[in-house]
């Protein structure tokens, strides 16, 4: 059959060529001809996606246009290149990979979902789902009887307008749940309204589209068949959730004993997902349907779901998916378009469009959301994608549509998409909610005798030790308690929705197994603390990409005065071992830079470990410490200081207080700075183990070596992150870094070329305005003087401050 459907004869060849050095030319053999394609395709995908990933476009938009680009309408066309990469003889198999990977896919996001949302969903999710789903639908189909009695189209048009009418108004979570995970707004507070908004619409439209398809099939040829096919459906689907449910969900019992998959598990669930296929086809679905359920039905996340995304999820999306957008290209033919139905086909379109919009907004705005944000929710729950495509192309295999209404809706879900996803990008910045605060949230603006809290965040376990005794050194009292909020960031794999959860005492919950451990050894430092020490614990599951979100909005909501973070990297003696590091450094890094409130990284170099932890010097005398911190100017010195200054009041730690003298400091941060340590100066008075020490240094020469004398005697170092790139004493320092997230002395005493062997506190104080270096991930930027508002938080004989 050639590309104008007449049929033709080809002779049969084998499917591999010898070689061109036997004089075979590999391009008329069916194998390399599709190795060709399915790299072309993946090509051609990514240099879309390199070139519009930055203007905010979503994957979407990229694999159409390559589909668009070597469909037809454009290269696939009557000429050379077709008939050489994309011959006639090819289309089948390349078609049978095309939806080969698409069903892998679908399934993989179907595998991602966690249908729990559903049942955690709050009413205004509820509501918002409803909405989206039902006025979009009304409209359309209000606006169809309309168009069939006022306006004179074509007999097949008006036969099929109220079908047009009807695809217009469907969604899919999978839809939302990409754009979402595209637009890293998965874990943001719009993203997990949307998330939960479109599992309850998108379940409605696909009921819908199940019993409209099935209706369709059973009335094709002869209407007795209808009950059996709904009737081998629903035995479809018995067997998918009561049959293969209980054996994936034993299968994940059985790897949580071993802690690790078998290969004979993933082998049967490949089974499992064609023998869906095939029952699918049989009964007379879509064969897409069968491994989308299935997708549902397994488990998600660790360890069966994580497992199965971590070995299929980049091949298929990478390799085997854009060939499918190939073949949904070849489909189009623009060239037979015609400008009456063009428009009557957009006019239905837009009224969907609107129909959303409103269905989304009004409500939102009801709930008091604010405008930019329900504009933005309604614009993600318009958009359009892969299973939209898969909806309008079996209802042209159904002849609900004809090829030209196929083509004027494929091509009004690209612009369509392709318009909403960059606004979406400007009008919702997930940061504005907690950077927009005016209010100073920091230790040196907190008063005393008062609680302090902090937000705490553990990326494994072999942190904990240290942060128990540095939250011990931090001196917390019954007068001045401290109130820290553990969170155990993990990585999400192998389910699309990111989770926080709230650990509550008594309540176990499966999902964070991997935080037991973590929250029990906190959880029995504050037992043996009563009165002095309150924590609560949470377990923020989300991509590395915006895992800040999470500890940024929680330390915004919880009002903490700073956020303390361990280092990327473990440090064993003068050894360090990077356990994902880059990815930990990079939600390290925007957490400095978005943080509302102080931020503390933690450089563990076992200095803290070698002594009794909190816990175990609770029960056997108090461990002793010897603290430093180097003070030269600015605002992150000042904040270091203010958290000595409250180390001092601590009778296990020996406080060593050097300030560092610059001739041509600022008259204005040299006032402010004295203020910052004569507070000090008062609270060591009478107190022989602190001392405070004024060295004259006059380049950076002088002042590593004053750091470097300090470093065998103690255990940890207290200074501030940012100083002024000018100074005298920085001169040489700022020509290379390590490690920029750290300043010029961290980086210094964190470096891998250096000899240090003590912990390192480096600070940075809130700042309201990041500058321009920060926002082109530079980390250093002078400073002035920032107005402020000081944040008094209560504290009750009670100690209690859940909930807030």
């Amino acid at each position: 059959m050639n590309r104008t459907h007449n049929w033709i004869c080809e002779t049969q060849k084998s499917m591999r060529s010898k070689g061109v050095f036997l004089g075979d030319n590999p391009l008329k053999y069916p194998t390399p001809i599709l190795y060709m394609q399915l790299s072309i395709a993946a090509l051609v995908t990514m240099l879309f996606q390199s070139v519009l990933n930055p203007l905010g476009e979503s994957a979407f938009i990229s694999q159409m246009l390559a589909g668009i680009l070597l469909g037809p309408s454009c290269l696939g066309g009557e000429n050379d290149f077709a008939d050489t990469v994309y011959p006639v003889k090819s289309f089948y198999i390349s078609q049978t990979f095309a939806f080969f990977g698409c069903m892998l896919f679908l399934f993989l996001v179907g595998v991602k979902m966690d249908m729990s949302i559903v049942k955690r969903s709050g009413k205004k999710a509820v509501v918002i789902g409803l909405s989206a789903f039902f006025v979009p639908l009304v409209l359309n189909v209000c606006l169809t009887f309309v168009l069939q009695r006022t306006v004179t189209m074509e007999p097949q048009l008006h036969k099929s307008l109220i079908v047009i009418a009807v695809l217009q108004c469907q969604s899919s979570f999978h839809v939302i749940a990409c754009l979402l995970g595209d637009l890293k707004l998965l874990n943001s507070e719009l993203g997990r309204l949307a998330v939960s908004s479109s599992m309850i619409s998108g379940t409605l439209s696909w009921i819908h589209i199940i019993i409209s398809f099935t209706l369709r099939q059973g009335t094709m040829k002869n209407i007795q068949n209808l009950p059996f096919m709904v009737l081998s459906l629903a035995g479809l689907l018995v067997l998918i959730l009561c049959v293969l449910r209980p054996i994936l969900l034993w299968m994940v019992a059985q790897a949580a004993k071993r802690k690790a998959i078998k290969e004979s598990y993933i082998f049967s669930i490949f089974i499992m997902v064609m023998l869906c296929c095939l029952l699918g086809e049989i009964v007379g679905q879509h064969f897409m349907l069968g491994p989308m359920v299935l997708g549902l039905a397994v488990p998600d996340g660790p360890p069966l779901g994580s497992a199965l995304v971590d070995r299929l999820d980049s091949y298929v999306s990478n390799i085997l998916l854009p060939s499918y957008f190939v073949l949904t290209g070849a489909r189009l033919n623009l060239s037979r378009i015609r400008m009456k139905t063009f428009v009557i086909v957009e006019v239905l379109a837009l009224s969907s469009f609107c129909g959303k919009l409103l269905g989304t907004m009004v409500p939102s705005l009801y709930c008091k959301m604010p405008a930019t944000d329900a504009l933005a929710l309604g614009l993600i729950m318009s958009a359009q994608g892969i299973t939209d495509l898969l909806i309008l192309q079996h209802g042209l295999v159904l002849l609900l549509i004809d090829g030209e209404c196929y083509s004027i809706m494929i091509i009004t879900s690209v612009l369509l998409t392709g318009i909403i996803t960059p606004i979406v990008k400007f009008l919702y910045k997930p940061s504005k909610r907690y950077k927009s605060a005016k209010r100073r949230r920091t230790i040196e603006h907190s008063l005393p005798n008062m609680e302090l809290r902090l937000l705490v965040c553990m990326f494994h376990q072999d942190s904990t030790p240290s942060i128990i005794n540095l939250i011990e050194v931090f001196n917390p009292t019954p007068k001045s308690p401290i109130c820290f909020y553990l969170v155990h960031l993990i990585r999400l794999a192998g389910r699309t929705a990111p989770v926080l959860i709230a650990h509550r005492p008594g309540k176990s919950n499966s999902t964070t197994a991997l935080s037991d451990h973590i929250i029990n050894a906190f959880r029995l430092y504050q037992e043996h603390n009563a009165g002095r020490v309150l924590m609560n614990a949470f377990t923020a599951i989300a991509p590395f990409d915006t895992m800040h979100d999470d500890v940024c909005s929680l330390a915004f909501e919880r009002r903490t005065s700073m956020i303390i973070i361990p280092f990327h990297k473990l440090f064993c003696a003068l050894r360090c071992t990077e356990e994902v590091a880059h990815p930990i450094r990079s939600v390290n890094r925007n957490i400095i830079r978005n943080a509302p409130c102080s931020v503390g990284i933690l450089v563990d170099r076992g200095t803290l470990n070698k002594k009794p932890t909190a816990l175990q010097a609770s029960l056997s005398g108090r461990s002793f410490y010897n603290v430093g911190t180097i003070f030269i100017e600015g605002p992150d010195d000042r904040e270091a200081l203010a958290l000595a200054t409250r180390m001092a009041g601590n009778p296990n730690v020996s406080l060593t207080v050097t300030k560092l003298t610059d001739p041509k400091q600022s008259s204005t941060q040299k006032e402010i700075d004295s203020e910052v340590i004569r507070k000090y100066q008062e609270a060591i008075v009478d107190k022989k183990q602190h001392v405070y020490n004024e060295v004259h240094v006059k380049d950076s020469v002088d002042m590593i070596n004053v750091i470097r004398s300090m470093e065998n005697f103690l255990d940890l170092i207290l200074l501030g992150r940012r100083h002024d790139c000018d100074s005298q004493l920085f001169m040489g320092l700022t020509e290379w870094n390590e490690f920029p997230e750290l300043g010029f002395l961290g980086d210094m005493l964190a470096s891998s070329d250096g000899n240090c062997e003590v912990s390192v506190l480096v600070v940075q104080q809130q700042s309201f305005v990041p500058s321009q270096k920060e926002k082109t991930d530079d980390f250093f930027s002078c400073h002035v003087k920032d107005s402020y508002s000081v944040l008094d938080i209560p504290h009750d004989s009670t100690n209690k401050v859940w909930p807030l």
